[in-house]
């Protein structure tokens, strides 16, 4: 009667670009392609309500192409431009929720410029030349929510403190766990390496699942030294590398900018990581908290916790795997 849907991954954010095209053969004409997600939480319904916004001195010409793909309606359409774009703004109408976009503006002669959009400014400002503070800015901001609102790899990390404890194990493994993902999003984002998505989020799902078993033995039995307790910043890296594939998979949804792309990578992995010390710092406050006011209650919420996780995670291995 309380269920309610949890969604792993979940940055598949609205997608709006303007392509310059050869000016000697097409002067003052660009490309304008749009990507509008449907997710279970907004449903089919919400997308549409979304159009994009073109520069004060463009018109579409003819009639845009719509059509849907199985999680996202796209469109594109031409646009003819008159004079300097710099200052005017383009994106999205409107952003369903909380949600993000990305706008990308892409002329032929400068660098690509990458903005951030919000449900509060859903359209960006074009600049005379690029900014790389605000790529950083942009992209630190995207790696930090991703962490926080990808529940897989939250989960991974929280069952990981649950299971550790001890402040400097934590800290090894945290840190291990982000050169793994470094290693392979970098990689990945570069070109040089990449598994297709499925397996790598089934390894994610089963690397919840793995940790929640580990702490509910640990749980049955205080003193027992399971592999990751006894060697935490292995299976942290180990399953680090499939997390990382992970977020290079999600980071390709969004783009990386010409021209700014170790920026960007940079800023989001900061991002990743910051995100995750602040989930780590937050839990093991409360666990702190507890174990000092309401000892008698540890246990009890630990094992909900755990099997809460456990339980989570196998759903999403067995959707994964069977489909």
């Amino acid at each position: 009667m309380l269920a309610q849907p949890v969604l792993a991954d979940e940055l598949r954010p609205s997608v709006v670009e303007m392509t310059q095209q050869d000016p000697d053969s097409s002067p003052g004409v660009w490309i304008l392609e749009w990507k509008l997600p449907v997710t279970a939480r907004r449903g089919a319904a919400a997308a549409p309500l979304a159009r994009p916004v073109v520069p004060a001195s463009c018109e579409i010409i003819g009639e845009p192409v719509r059509r849907a793909s199985p999680l996202a309606l796209l469109g594109r359409a031409q646009l003819q431009c008159d004079g300097a774009l710099a200052g005017q703004s383009f994106g999205l109408s409107q952003l369903a929720g909380n949600s993000d976009g990305i706008a990308r503006y892409v002329p032929l002669d400068r660098a690509v410029q990458s903005f951030r959009l919000t449900a509060a400014t859903p359209t960006a400002s074009i600049l005379a030349a690029p900014d790389r503070v605000q790529v950083l800015r942009d992209y630190f901001v995207i790696g930090a929510e991703h962490i926080l609102f990808g529940w897989d790899h939250l989960l991974f990390v929280i069952a990981l403190v649950l299971l550790v404890r001890s402040p400097w194990s934590v800290v090894k493994a945290a840190t291990a766990f982000t050169i793994a993902h470094s290693i392979t999003l970098v990689a990945t984002s570069l070109g040089y390496t990449g598994l297709p998505s499925r397996p790598v989020e089934a390894m994610i799902a089963l690397s919840i699942v793995f940790l929640a078993v580990e702490v509910a033995l640990v749980l049955r039995d205080p003193q027992r030294q399971t592999f990751t307790r006894r060697m935490p910043w292995l299976v942290a890296f180990g399953f680090g590398l499939f997390h990382g594939f992970g977020f290079a998979g999600a980071l390709a949804e969004i783009g990386l900018p010409q021209g700014e792309i170790v920026a960007a990578l940079l800023a989001f992995n900061i991002g990743v990581e910051a995100g995750q010390l602040l989930v780590i710092a937050a839990l093991s406050g409360v666990l702190a908290a507890v174990t000092r006011w309401m000892p008698s209650m540890e246990t009890p919420a630990l094992r909900v916790a755990t099997y809460g996780i456990g339980i989570t995670g196998s759903f999403w291995l067995i959707e994964r795997v069977v489909g």
